[in-house]
């Protein structure tokens, strides 16, 4: 799958996630529910009121998340690392595409095949990238039905946060979207090549959280801006762009360097040769 459906199908997820959002249930989930789904909400209903120290649910969806966040560090690493392999052989399949082009249903056949060949070659997983995103959908409504389903979270405040219900002053909706998008900028800067598609879905990804963020319980921004700021943190940390692309730099000028001196070399060599 190529880098313009994965980020298409990111959106998708993002939309589907808004829809489940604001049509789950709104029964009372209780320590008495019998349903899987409702014990796995009320199991995070008690996972964040035991990290609320001191009665701060806020404080309780911020430890939540980080919690959280560092268990499945490898998934979303193992998901970075995928997404730097496809793009490494995006001329690779370029050329396979152009090689096959207008060859017909046999043609097609055999681009897939090749293509499929040249992923186990290089390692490279295509659907490893929605690993992470199917991965936090239910932690998204898992957040959402235990701060509006499960009474000891029910009217928890946070600052100035009714946690069960939208920020009243868009603080929250504002932050998320822009860590969204300085998560989605640093995971694009170091890349060799960026099509139309991948720049824009790093500005309109932002634009989907925001109007996610104004519907939803507070809460569920603040686990989505604390992931977020998580995933700055994790890419300069683990996968800093800013060394990936002065290395690579460094790398381009000591090649420029060798090719300066070899010629050199091959000028030299040619004058003694004709002064013998």
């Amino acid at each position: 799958m190529n880098v313009k459906r994965k980020k298409i199908f990111s959106a998708g997820l993002v939309g589907l996630a808004l829809v489940t959002l604001t049509a789950c249930g709104t029964s009372q989930v209780t320590s008495q529910s019998s349903g899987l789904w409702e014990k796995l909400v009320y199991l995070f209903a008690e996972a964040i009121n035991g990290l609320s120290f001191g009665g701060n649910v806020g404080l309780g969806i911020i430890l939540m998340t980080l919690v959280l966040r560092t268990v499945l560090l490898p998934v979303f690493q193992y998901q970075t690392k995928s997404s730097q392999k496809m793009q490494e052989i995006q001329p690779a399949l370029r050329a396979l595409q152009e090689e096959y082009r207008g060859r017909g249903r046999e043609g097609q056949e055999e681009l897939a095949r090749k293509t499929q060949a040249l992923y186990a070659e290089q390692g490279v997983r295509p659907f490893a990238a929605f690993i992470p995103l199917f991965v936090q959908l239910p932690i998204l409504l898992a957040f959402y039905q235990s701060l509006t389903r499960v009474d000891i979270l029910q009217g928890a405040h946070f600052l100035w946060l009714d946690l069960s219900q939208p920020d009243p002053y868009l603080i929250l909706p504002f932050l998320a979207a822009a860590l969204t998008f300085g998560a989605s900028w640093l995971s694009i800067y170091a890349l060799k090549e960026k099509n139309g598609l991948t720049s824009s879905m790093t500005y309109i990804m932002p634009v989907m959280i925001f109007f996610l963020s104004l519907s939803v319980a507070s809460g569920v921004a603040l686990y989505w801006t604390i992931s977020n700021a998580y995933q700055v943190g994790q890419t300069l940390f683990l996968n800093n762009p800013f060394k990936i692309v002065a290395e690579r730099q460094r790398e381009e000028d000591e090649a420029k360097q060798k090719v300066v001196a070899e010629r050199k070399a091959i000028r030299k060599a040619q004058k003694k040769r004709k002064k013998k």
